[in-house]
C-alpha cells in the first residue's frame, strides 16, 4: 500500500517546516513552522507555508504532529488551523503547551493532545510514536510511524548530547530497535551536516556561564531564545549562586518561563524570581536580567537597551551583557550591529565569538554518522536546512552505504511502493506566503516594494482642457528617494509631458492621458539618468 510523503516547506531554507505524510487517502501533517523574513522581503513580517494543496483535501486532513516547540516548526499553526478548524495536534506536553499559548492569542479554538515518549498513539489511519531526541529545547522528539510499508521516522531537530541539562538524551537504544526491525525511510536534521566532530553538550557552558555572572562588577543582562529553557535555567543557576536576584524580559520570555515553570522544566526558587521594576532597585551587583533580542529584533528588550530607549534598563560601563546564542542566517547583520551598540554604552559584551557561551542543538557530522549507523535506513532524504547542508548529509549517508539516498527540494513528493521509492519533483505549490500583519502578501507586491525601494516614485499631476488638450494646470512633479537634485530633471519631464498632452485628441479616454503622462515622463528619467522609478500619473479633467 502507497505511502507518500510531500515536503511543503524545510527543504532549501531554514524555518517553515512543514511535511504530509499519506496513505489510506489520509494525511497527518508532521510540524508547521514559520520563516522570519530575509532581507528582501520589504514589510514582510512572517512567511508561512503553502497549504493549498491540503485546502483542496480538506477532508482528508487527520492531524497535525510537531516534533517540537520551536517556531519555525509550530509558528504558523494558528494560521493553519484557521483554515483547517478541528483538526487535532499531537506533540509532547511542553511542545503543545508552547504552540496552544500562539494559537490562544489570536483567539482559534484547537483541540492539543500531549503525549508520551516511546508510547505508540492511533489517529485514523496513522500510528506514532514520540522517540525522545536532545535538542535545544525541552522535550523535542523524533517521530516514527508505523506505515503500511514499514516504519517511517523523522529526526526532528536533534544532537546526541550525553549530559542534557534535563538528563532527556536522545534515546538511541529506542532508534536502534526500530532499525533492528528494518526501517523503509528515515528523514534527518541536516542543519550541520557541514561541521565535523560533535557538538559539545549543553552542560559544558555552566562553568564560563558561572564565571562571567560571577565576576561581574555591575548587572548582568543575559539574552537567549525564551524557548531555550535549558540555557534559561544554567544562566538564572548561574545569577542565584552568584548571590543575584532573577527577572524577565519580554512577552516570549515571560509566556515561556510561565509554561516552563507550570510543567515542571523550569526550576527557578520563586523567591529568586522579582518583576524588572523591583530588580532595578536593588543594587546593580545583585541584578540578573534573562531577556529576549539574541536575534538583533529591532523592537526586542535587548535592543531597545543598546538603544537607550528601554523603559526600565540604562546600561552602564560596569554592567555585563551575555548573548547566549547564534544568530539564525539572515540575521546576522542586525545581531552585528546590536552587539556594537551595546559595546558603546561600555558594558562588557559576551557572545558566541568571544566567549563559549552558546552551543548548537543540532547533530553534527559524527553524531549524524552515529544515528545514521543505529538506524540504518533503506532509504533517506535529508530534512531541515539550506541546500548545501542537505547535499552534505546526503553525500555522509551514500559514504554510510545507505542503499537510497535523494536529495528532495520543497514542492516533491517520495513515493514508497513496495520496493519502489518514486520521486516526484515539484508535486504541489510550496512557495512562500508572506504575511505582514494584516493578511497575506503576494510576489507582486513584494516586486513593487522592491522597485519602489531601488528606483523610487514620482508623481506627475497635470491638470487637463479636453476640449482641446491643453495643460491648464501644473505639470506639477514631485519624487522621493530617486535623485538627490530632480530639480533638472523634473523640469524636463513636465516639458514632455506637456508636449504629449498636446498631442492627444480631444476624443482621447481618461486612460489614454495617463498612459501618455507616465510614458512622456519615464522616457525623460530613463534617459538622464538609467532609473526606472514607479511614474503615478494624477490627470485631473477641466
Amino acid at each position: 500500500m502507497t505511502v507518500k510523503i510531500t515536503f511543503l516547506g524545510g527543504l532549501g531554507e531554514i524555518g517553515r517546516n512543514c511535511a504530509a505524510i499519506e496513505h489510506d487517502g489520509k494525511i497527518a501533517l508532521v510540524d508547521c513552522g514559520l520563516m522570519f523574513p530575509e532581507a528582501d522581503m520589504l514589510g514582510v513580517d512572517l512567511v508561512f507555508p503553502n497549504w493549498e494543496w491540503l485546502i483542496e483535501r480538506k477532508t482528508d486532513v487527520e492531524c497535525v504532529i510537531v516534533t517540537h516547540g520551536h517556531e519555525d516548526h509550530v509558528g504558523a499553526l494558528a494560521y493553519f488551523l484557521q483554515e483547517f478548524p478541528g483538526v487535532p495536534v499531537y506533540g509532547t506536553e511542553l511542545s503543545v503547551a508552547l504552540a496552544r499559548g500562539r494559537v490562544d492569542e489570536i483567539g482559534v479554538e484547537a483541540d492539543f493532545i500531549g503525549c508520551e515518549d516511546n508510547r505508540w498513539v492511533e489517529h485514523g489511519p496513522f500510528g506514532f510514536m514520540f522517540v525522545p531526541v536532545s535538542h535545544s529545547i525541552p522535550q523535542g522528539a523524533g517521530i516514527v510511524f508505523d506505515t503500511p510499508e514499514g516504519f517511517v521516522i523523522h529526526s526532528g531537530d536533534f544532537k546526541l548530547d550525553p549530559t542534557p541539562v534535563d538528563g532527556r538524551p536522545t534515546d538511541l537504544q529506542q532508534f536502534a530497535h526500530f532499525g533492528r526491525e528494518g526501517v523503509r525511510l528515515l528523514m534527518a536534521d541536516s542543519t550541520n551536516a557541514e561541521i565535523p566532530g560533535f557538538v559539545p553538550s549543553e552542560t559544558s557552558l555552566a562553568s564560563e556561564i558561572g564565571e562571567i555572572v560571577s565576576h561581574a562588577e555591575g548587572r548582568v543582562v543575559a539574552a537567549c531564545f525564551a524557548s531555550h529553557v535549558h540555557r534559561v535555567q544554567q544562566i538564572a543557576n548561574a545569577g542565584i549562586a552568584a548571590g543575584r536576584k532573577v527577572a524577565f524580559a519580554g512577552r516570549s520570555m515571560h509566556r515561556v518561563s510561565a509554561v516552563g515553570t507550570e510543567l515542571g522544566v523550569l526550576d527557578i526558587p520563586a523567591d529568586n524570581i522579582m518583576d524588572i521594576q523591583d530588580l532595578m532597585k536593588l543594587p546593580p551587583h545583585q541584578q540578573l536580567l534573562i531577556t529576549t533580542g539574541s536575534q538583533g529584533e529591532p523592537f526586542a528588550a535587548l535592543s531597545l537597551m543598546a538603544a537607550g530607549r528601554h523603559k526600565w534598563v540604562t546600561l552602564e560601563p560596569e554592567d555585563t551583557v551575555l548573548i547566549s546564542a547564534t544568530p539564525i542566517p539572515g540575521n546576522e547583520a542586525a545581531v552585528s550591529k546590536v552587539i556594537s551598540k551595546l559595546n558603546r554604552t561600555g558594558a562588557r559584551v559576551y557572545h558566541g565569538r568571544n566567549a563559549k557561551v552558546h552551543v548548537s542543538g543540532h547533530a553534527a557530522r559524527d553524531e549524524l554518522t552515529t544515528f545514521l549507523n543505529v538506524i540504518r535506513p533503506k532509504s533517506f532524504v535529508p530534512v531541515h536546512g539550506e541546500y548545501r547542508h542537505l547535499r552534505a548529509h546526503a553525500e555522509l549517508a551514500e559514504q554510510m552505504k545507505v542503499p537510497d539516498v535523494h536529495i528532495l527540494e520543497d514542492g516533491d513528493m517520495i513515493e514508497i511502493v513496495g520496493d519502489k521509492t518514486i520521486v516526484s519533483r515539484r508535486a504541489v505549490d510550496a512557495s512562500y506566503v508572506y504575511f505582514d500583519g494584516t493578511g497575506d502578501v503576494n510576489n507582486s507586491v513584494l516586486r513593487a516594494r522592491g522597485h519602489l525601494s531601488d528606483d523610487g516614485v514620482v508623481v506627475v499631476t497635470v491638470g487637463v482642457q479636453r476640449s482641446d488638450s491643453s495643460v491648464i494646470l501644473g505639470p506639477d512633479i514631485d519624487s522621493h528617494g530617486f535623485a538627490d537634485d530632480p530639480r533638472p530633471i523634473l523640469a524636463k519631464a513636465a516639458e514632455a509631458v506637456r508636449a504629449a498632452v498636446s498631442e492627444l485628441s480631444p476624443q482621447s479616454e481618461l486612460g489614454q492621458y495617463q498612459k501618455a503622462v507616465r510614458l512622456a515622463a519615464q522616457q525623460v528619467i530613463r534617459a538622464e539618468t538609467s532609473r526606472k522609478p514607479v511614474v503615478i500619473p494624477v490627470v485631473l479633467e477641466v
